[in-house]
């Protein structure tokens, strides 16, 4: 198993019936495995059941385009003018899935130019890397994990008397806007703010709004900077 691993790609062999379907087979477990994959990390509110399945597909079919150009230079220039006439027209939501679109393509054209052990190595490793970044949740940033609404009626000088409360409960803190109020005396401002204790919120809604001079107090959380 592991010579026929190390030593599984036939990009030379002539053209054969059981290679050709031999291919194709693997292309189509190859694809499984990309879809299986997307499946598995994707997050947010894109997901497509057509997309998983256009994986599979788009892996067979670039598989038997490469089987029918079989290092024919005049095939390969037919096939591009066959595409240039078909538009294929798609906005991807995630840029994410088009690395999943190249895994299939790239795997596709190594099922069919026989490079199987090529193959099954780029597949193996395309699903490891996004199952490491999928768990591991690489490139998310966690600096605050709230967000504080609210007003401030005294003079703004007089905020580091609310900068003090808000200290007791925040490891990091930052102001992140503040603005005269619309047909109100006073000033709108907005705190980001890295609890202590991230279960005392209600404890710092209810100190804030017994606090003189704030109202219409507003909390929600910010667990994620990253992308939905």
């Amino acid at each position: 198993m592991g010579t026929w691993i190390l030593r599984g790609d036939f990009g030379t062999a002539p053209d054969d019936l059981s290679g050709m379907l031999l291919g194709l087979m693997l292309a189509f477990l190859c694809g499984h495995v990309i879809a299986w994959t997307y499946m598995a990390c994707h997050s947010g509110l894109s997901y497509s059941r057509s997309f998983v399945n256009s994986l599979i597909v788009l892996c067979i079919i670039v598989s038997v385009v490469m089987m029918v150009m079989a290092n024919n230079l005049l095939v390969a220039f037919g096939l591009m003018a066959v595409f240039a006439i078909v538009r294929f027209r798609n906005i991807l939501r995630d840029t994410l899935d088009t690395t999943y679109i190249l895994a299939a393509i790239t795997v596709g054209m190594a099922c069919g130019t026989r490079k199987f052990s090529t193959g099954i190595l780029a597949t193996v490793v395309f699903a490891a890397v996004m199952m490491y970044l999928h768990w591991s949740h690489f490139g998310a940033r966690h600096r605050y994990d709230l967000i504080l609404n609210l007003h401030w009626a005294r003079p703004s000088q007089d905020l580091t008397d609310l900068q003090n409360l808000l200290d007791r409960h925040a490891q990091q803190l930052l102001l992140a806007s503040q603005r005269n109020s619309v047909g109100h005396e006073g000033t709108d401002v907005s705190y980001r703010l890295l609890l202590r204790d991230s279960n005392r919120v209600d404890d710092l809604v209810t100190e804030l709004r017994a606090f003189p001079g704030v109202s219409r107090v507003s909390s929600m959380r910010a667990d994620d900077e990253s992308e939905i």
